[in-house]
């Protein structure tokens, strides 16, 4: 083993016992009513990391960040999950869980429209990461996930991926700044053969997320903004988020099974686009499906609820439910 690889080894471990000390969440399995599935949530500890790369535009400056701690999924959103929000079969089992941090209405929730093709476009969807959403519908399935549970579940920010995606490295990838090892962690173009792939089968980083580079690429919260970082050159974000207000663009982390590697760094950014519904026939296009964007999911996070006054900075505004 080389000295840069040691070095890496032995800051990690630092931060890792570090922060284990004060980190009271633990991870758990997210059961959901009137169904056998469930989400694995990782518990991410609070932290400070340096946020960006001196690479691109859009990823300067790098600068200090400071995130509370949270809970993440382990694995993207699965097709799987995200039809029970869609059938809305399971909605009236009633859930027994009584450390109920939030109480709303999941009869008011609006459900996303049932697809008229297969949004999976033949990639599969049996255990397979959810694909063709927009930011709406996967805002909306965190908020009937909210309450159907009792926990308040969102979409991650920006900040947020990034800092659980490092999991303490400054490396290009979690695992280094070998582009050679990629194809052990990741499904890209190199080795995906041309179709997104179950989650879980490549190593995971060391807080035990799997997928956060390629497979799919993942929606974040944040409204994109190339100039975002900018603001804190030479200060220090405290939980930073660019509040979502227009349908886009929004930021995307991670890279997907369709993109060059340079597109999975830790530090990579994206923007989502009105041309990933161009073959949608429909006037207007659907608010619920892209049709052109099967590289896309999200996986989501659990924090302490805010307000109610908040909820639509975190889940969009309220779409009366058709029934």
């Amino acid at each position: 083993m080389n000295l840069k690889f040691i070095t890496t080894l032995l800051l990690l471990t630092l931060f890792l016992n570090g922060t284990s000390q004060k980190n009271p969440l633990k991870d758990y399995k997210q059961s959901i009513s009137g169904s056998e599935l469930s989400i694995d949530m990782v518990a991410i500890p609070s932290g400070e990391f340096k946020m960006g790369s001196s690479i691109n535009e859009d990823e300067k400056p790098k600068h200090t960040v400071k995130v509370n701690s949270f809970w993440m999924a382990k694995y993207e959103i699965t097709w799987d999950v995200y039809y029970l929000y869609l059938n809305r079969e399971i909605d009236n089992v009633k859930n027994t869980n009584p450390k109920r941090e939030i109480n709303t209405d999941i009869d008011a929730i609006s459900g996303a429209t049932v697809p008229y093709i297969d949004m999976s476009l033949g990639m599969g969807t049996n255990g397979y990461p959810v694909a063709n959403v927009t930011h709406l519908a996967a805002s909306k399935f965190c908020e009937w996930l909210s309450a159907k549970t009792g926990f308040f579940y969102r979409l991650p920010t920006e900040a947020e991926w990034e800092y659980a995606c490092r999991a303490g490295t400054e490396t290009k990838y979690y695992f280094g700044d070998d582009v050679s090892k990629l194809g052990e962690y990741a499904w890209y173009e190199v080795n995906s053969k041309g179709r997104y792939q179950k989650g879980g089968q490549k190593k995971p980083n060391p807080f035990g997320l799997y997928d956060m580079h390629g497979n799919m690429a993942e929606l974040t919260l944040d409204q994109y903004n190339p100039d975002a970082y900018k603001k804190y050159n030479k200060k220090v974000a405290n939980n930073p988020l660019e509040v979502p207000t227009k349908e886009y663009p929004h930021s995307v982390r991670g890279g997907s099974w369709d993109d060059d590697s340079d597109m999975l760094r830790s530090a990579s950014r994206y923007k989502s686009n009105p041309n990933w519904k161009k073959r949608d026939p429909q006037l207007p296009k659907s608010k619920w499906w892209h049709t052109d964007a099967p590289f896309l999911g999200f996986r989501i996070v659990r924090v302490k609820s805010p307000s109610e006054k908040e909820y639509e900075k975190y889940w969009g505004k309220a779409i009366p439910r058709k029934k």
